[in-house]
């Protein structure tokens, strides 16, 4: 790509080589943004793989990590790094609250799949009505000095410090995620409880256990997203959730739903065409080309991109 550049501009062609320069530039913007929808997706996408169930509170969850770190680095003068941590925790320990204390009962009752996705609406609903009463509905900002602002330029592209910082956390924790999943014992028994939870309880693997786990990981990878956007976008506000939650919907049907891969895969994907769409079409058409694609997806292939249609059997 440098190769060519250089030959467009020896060549009098300053309009080709400033076209390419431009996407570039794009491409790099949208990689941070498609890192942190995949990693809203990744939490997302492992409920879904291992407990059966589309948790619609995740939003909610996400909305608590960003407010659980703006509230540390602005009560408390912490560090970023620090609110990061408290940001993980607190949403990572509200995620095994709800698994606990609704998703579980449900569970020992056979409810119907519809049950617990309903449940977590009503869930998201009263933790952004509670979040809104005691911050307010204003949009809220993390100081600016706690934000990194530095430019660094690679090969003439621009890109900040806090676009690096997200791509590297998000790529560290996704790869650190496929890892377990693929290579432990422990991933090993989260999959045979993805294939039958029956099964799997059969062969001594303590699956209330490991629903407990994957509802504490799936919401701290949502909590740290929820940072990370905060961070990206300078804002915090009690509906942050919500459109993320529709775009992680689109990322893991994109992607195949309960597929670590797709999720992955779908959030670049779709960040890629947000910020594109964006620059070469206009903003009023980001939502339309994220929701196309998913009409697109469900359409030519049902399952998404690393899904198989299945029938789960006990």
């Amino acid at each position: 790509m440098a190769a060519w550049l250089r030959a467009a501009r020896r060549s009098g062609g300053p309009a080709i080589y400033n076209v390419v320069r431009m996407l570039e530039q794009q491409l790099v913007n949208a990689l941070s943004l498609g890192c942190v929808y995949a990693l809203f997706a990744l939490g997302f996408t492992l409920v879904f793989g291992v407990l059966g169930v589309i948790n619609l509170s995740h939003g909610a969850v996400f909305m608590v990590g960003a407010y659980a770190a703006l509230a540390v680095v602005t009560h408390l003068a912490a560090p970023l790094w620090v609110a990061l941590i408290v940001a993980l925790l607190a949403s990572g320990l509200l995620g095994l609250a709800i698994d606990f204390l609704v998703l579980r009962p449900l569970r020992h009752r056979n409810a119907p799949h519809l049950i617990p996705m309903i449940a977590t609406i009503g869930i998201a609903i009263f933790f952004n009505s509670g979040v809104q009463g005691v911050f307010g509905a204003e949009n809220l900002r993390f100081p600016s000095e706690l934000v990194p602002d530095k430019q660094l330029t690679v090969a003439g592209i621009q890109i900040s410090q806090l676009e690096v910082a997200i791509i590297v956390l998000s790529f560290a924790l996704m790869a650190a995620l496929m890892i377990v999943m693929r290579r432990t014992q422990l991933g090993r028994a989260l999959r045979a409880i993805a294939e039958s939870p029956k099964a799997a309880a059969l062969l001594g693997i303590n699956v209330e256990g490991l629903f407990y786990l994957t509802s504490f990981t799936a919401a701290a990878l949502g909590g740290v997203g929820g940072v990370l956007i905060a961070l990206y976008s300078n804002a915090v506000f009690p509906l942050m959730g919500q459109p993320m939650l529709h775009k992680g919907v689109a990322v893991i049907i994109l992607g195949g739903m309960g597929d670590i891969r797709g999720a992955l895969v779908g959030g670049l994907f779709l960040g890629f065409a947000e910020v594109l769409s964006v620059a070469y079409i206009g903003s009023t058409m980001r939502d339309a080309v994220a929701f196309g694609l998913l009409f697109l997806v469900l359409l030519v292939r049902p399952q998404g991109i690393f899904g198989k249609i299945l029938e789960r059997k006990a």
